[in-house]
């Protein structure tokens, strides 16, 4: 063990640093830009850093010069790129000079002069930090510091807001980020309130506060029950009875005040009943009354300014919160009574780094980061952590640790799909499994037994690489502290669903370099059905037109069976290696199917064609090829459909095809078909990316670019660049949604059609298409496994005039 180590570590039994300090400021050799935030109690430092991560990237052979019937369709290679990520740490004032020394001795980049420094300690520690820094302290003002961080995360972050609603079965409701997020009110709570209205990025004005806030129920409680501990007043507070101490109605009354609306256990006076009570009181009891005085008292203050100012955003921060439920329970019932449940209060998940992150957004403005969307990191971040005593052993030994947040650069601002009816109540999970226990504890109990699965393939996707097997390992434990803690914190990153289990996988996987597990499965089926295109295509078309509309909607519910991520798929595929498209057919429950809109399906068919299809595809191998290629073959050449936008992953996710996957198997296939050729070459077929990297979907957030070789974002140079049909387009989907007039979209798989938009409200017809591959699932819908769900839906105000007959089907 290092000198250093052992430093850390003594410091770590004195001061209860629980995390390696090399798992808290991650990245150091490559950081620059920094910020810090300092308060009376805690510390949030802020830098940018860039990481290099592996990547897996696909190449077309050349197999013009020979036969090639046994050779790979491509190669695959693991390359280095560079990512530019954020890291926000949060720790007690108490450990600043020993993670200072820490920052110094591991600092590499000589380049940073300036520390951007907010908060009411910086100039307290001013001196310590440009000592031990070497760096200029630049202090920036901490309100436009807040109102900065403020609109970032809510930018950036879906369900970082949230309602607080204690003993329900999901305490914290975590609310849809509205596209515009102005104007709203901040109410920061620190030693006293401020109270800003922000009506834009840079537009904003304190238009009151008070003197009584924090500080007020810190020093009042001190002197009433000698604790000097804020935390410990809180935990005083959360088992008093603030009754035993402040007069209510009745005790005035002797009941409810009907005349003026007034209940009998409304608090008449605070610690009214200590003017005449002949006893004393307990410290919890004290300390109850006193947190509801404060919290009432600035409740009613928010209502006002909110009511003055026509507001119903109202958000809390401030350490006086700090994520502690008996503050956030009792702001929650003052406003929801001065305002008859008109108003919400709202919470934010990372409001104790709102000042730092502000203040790194200054010292960033040249870097112009607001250009760029950020996704959280759910492998090097903390996620909510509620400091309740109530809450399990695990959570409480959180005291006095370290907290992180992590956000990495997406390279493409991310928007909402034109397509959807109403943005602003667009939910795209199914299931909140944080509101539902039953289905939490399955789906955590699933994602730990495929673990080994996982683990198995990530390795067997890195066979010249020996250090693989322990790399697998470390994820393995990773992704499990996850689990465990998502299953006593299921609010920990938002809503808990499955999407988000499937993030924080990915997320996990990425963390140790292993970009795509599945590579090498999907090279092999890739392969294999490739050989079997031209014959399945024949057969669909020595069928009558209805027969063929039947077997390829049939096909492509095969294909759909493919998916390595389904237990009871992967089971079967690895077990029996000869199992293929037409086993899988059988496989499938026969009509009518558990949701089976075919027939209307059938008669649309038979009217106008649609102008513009796209199509959210989903696995690779049978998949695209014999599922969704002859049905895409059918929908542009028999039904005169002028363009098809086929939308994939633009980063690995299980065995879903990838955008570089997907244009190597286009042209291969095009080569060999003349209709798919011929669509390729007219523009009429178009290949882009989701901007996902998920099994799942979310509408909200797909700016895709259609660039095939991604030139631009890694240097890679495409054999195909002369195949412009597939290159010139530069555009991201939402333009190519708008400007082809799609009138149709079809999303495939039980990521993207069942466990999201599921009830997913669109503004042109749309088709989802999915095999159930979940006993558990399947069961819950009300069907079996490897039952059918056929969804045609047409939006009521866009029913086809020439289609009367065609019946609506709800959502």
């Amino acid at each position: 063990m290092s000198e250093r180590s052992k430093t850390w570590s003594s410091h770590s039994m004195d001061k209860s640093i629980t995390l390696p300090p090399n798992e808290i400021f991650r990245n150091l050799e490559n950081a620059k830009r920094f910020a810090i935030d300092i308060g009376g109690s805690l510390t949030k430092l802020a830098y940018y850093s860039t990481v290099q991560h592996k990547v897996a990237k696909v190449r077309s052979f050349d197999h013009t010069a020979k036969d090639t019937e046994d050779d790979p369709l491509y190669e695959i290679s693991m390359q280095e790129e560079i990512l530019a990520r954020l890291h926000f740490i949060k720790f007690e004032n108490a450990y600043i000079e020993t993670c200072l020394d820490f920052i110094k001795d591991h600092l590499v980049n000589t380049d940073t002069k300036v520390i951007k420094a907010t908060g009411g300690g910086a100039h307290k520690f001013k001196d310590l930090i440009e000592k031990k820094l070497k760096l200029r302290v630049d202090k920036e003002d901490e309100m436009t510091c807040l109102i900065k961080g403020c609109n970032f995360v809510l930018r950036n972050i879906p369900h970082e807001a949230f309602v607080y609603v204690k003993h329900a079965d999901s305490e914290f409701r975590f609310q849809n980020t509205h596209p515009d997020i102005f104007p709203y009110l901040l109410i920061n709570i620190g030693s006293g309130v401020s109270i800003i209205k922000v009506e834009s990025e840079d537009t904003f004005e304190r238009v009151g506060g008070s003197s009584i806030g924090g500080g007020t129920f810190w020093g009042l409680g001190a002197l009433l029950t000698k604790t000097k501990r804020f935390d410990e007043l809180l935990q005083l507070a959360s088992k008093g009875q603030h009754t035993s101490v402040d007069m209510l109605v009745k005790d005035i009354y002797g009941g409810s005040y009907v005349s003026l609306g007034l209940t009998g256990d409304l608090i008449a006076s605070s610690f009214g009943k200590s003017a005449t009570a002949d006893k004393e009181f307990s410290k919890e009891d004290m300390a109850k009354s006193l947190l509801h005085m404060i919290s009432n008292d600035i409740g009613q203050l928010a209502c006002l300014y909110a009511r003055l100012h026509n507001l119903t955003r109202v958000y809390f921060g401030g350490f006086f919160i700090r994520g502690h439920p008996v503050t956030m329970h009792t702001i929650t019932y003052s406003i929801n009574f001065f305002t008859k449940g008109e108003v919400q209060a709202l919470f934010l998940r990372h409001e104790g780094y709102l000042g730092t992150i502000g203040a790194f957004l200054k010292g960033a403005e040249e870097d112009n980061p607001n250009q760029y969307s950020w996704g959280e990191n759910y492998a090097g971040s903390s996620g909510l952590m509620s400091t309740s005593p109530d809450l399990n052993p695990m959570q409480r030994a959180r005291s006095g640790t370290f907290d992180m947040l992590e956000m990495d650069r997406l390279e493409r601002q991310l928007v909402n799909l034109p397509l959807l009816q109403d943005p602003s109540s667009y939910i795209p999970d199914t299931v909140d499994l944080s509101e539902d226990a039953l289905a939490r504890e399955y789906w955590l109990y699933c994602f730990e037994e495929a673990l080994d699965g996982v683990v198995k393939r990530a390795v067997a996707s890195q066979p010249d690489l020996p250090e693989a097997a322990e790399r697998a390992e470390k994820f393995r434990h990773k992704y499990l502290h996850k689990l465990q803690t998502l299953r006593h914190q299921p609010f920990a990153y938002g809503s808990l669903t499955v999407r988000s289990l499937l993030d924080t996988r990915e997320h996990c996987l990425n963390e140790f370099n292993f970009p795509d597990p599945y590579s090498k499965i999907k090279q092999r089926e890739n392969d294999m059905a490739l050989k079997y295109f031209q014959k399945a295509v024949k057969s669909l078309e020595e069928l009558s037109w209805e027969q063929r509309q039947f077997a390829l909607v049939r096909g492509l519910l095969a294909g759909n069976v493919f998916d390595w991520g389904a237990k009871a798929v992967s089971d079967v595929l690895e077990s029996d290696p000869e199992f293929g498209f037409e086993q899988a057919k059988r496989q499938l429950e026969e009509r009518p199917w558990l949701i089976d809109n075919y027939d209307q399906w059938l008669e649309r068919l038979n009217g106008p064609p649609h102008k513009c299809a796209l199509f959210f595809v989903d696995n690779s191998g049978i998949d695209i090829i014999l599922g969704v290629f002859p049905f895409v073959r059918e929908l542009t050449f028999f039904h005169f459909m002028i363009f098809l936008v086929l939308a994939s992953n633009s980063s690995p996710a299980l065995n879903d095809v990838t955008n570089n996957e997907l244009q190597i198997l286009t042209e291969r296939i095009a080569a060999m078909d003349p209709v798919i050729q011929s669509a390729v070459k007219e523009d009429r077929l178009t290949l882009v990316q989701s901007g996902s990297s998920s099994p799942c979907l979310d509408l909200r957030i797909p700016a895709l670019l259609t660039d095939p070789c991604l030139k631009a974002s890694t240097g890679y140079s495409c054999k195909y660049d002369n195949f412009s049909p597939l290159s010139r387009l530069d555009k991201v989907l939402a333009g190519v949604v708008r400007e082809r007039h799609t009138d149709l979209v079809i999303i495939e798989g039980m990521g993207r059609a069942i466990h999201t938009n599921y009830y997913a409200l669109l503004s042109c017809e749309s088709l989802k298409m999915a095999v159930i591959k979940n006993s558990w699932l399947a069961d819950r819908l009300g069907g079996k496994l490897f039952s059918v769900v056929f969804k045609y839906e047409v939006p009521l105000d866009k029913k086809p005039t020439t289609l009367d007959h065609v019946p609506v089907t709800p959502s």
